[in-house]
């Protein structure tokens, strides 16, 4: 039993429950997810080609770029 973990879970669920946690939660819904619903559905990206954190970290900064381009033309 790791009283460590069961320490940070019941401290997530605090903060996940409160007023603020609950305003971020519905708002996350509608600002984040539709945008990687789009880039793996809409544009077939599925898994990094890269390896390596800084290199993904770069991947993922050029999908975001691509993203608010095409944002941008619409």
């Amino acid at each position: 039993m790791n009283h460590e973990l069961i320490e940070y879970r019941d401290q997530v669920y605090h903060l996940l429950n409160s007023e603020q946690g609950i305003k971020k939660r519905k708002k996350r819904c509608h600002d984040v997810e539709t945008v990687f619903a789009n880039i793996k559905q809409n544009h077939r990206f599925r898994r990094f080609m890269l390896k390596g954190k800084q290199k993904v970290e770069i991947e993922l900064a050029l999908l975001a770029i691509a993203q608010n381009l095409r944002k941008k033309a619409a």
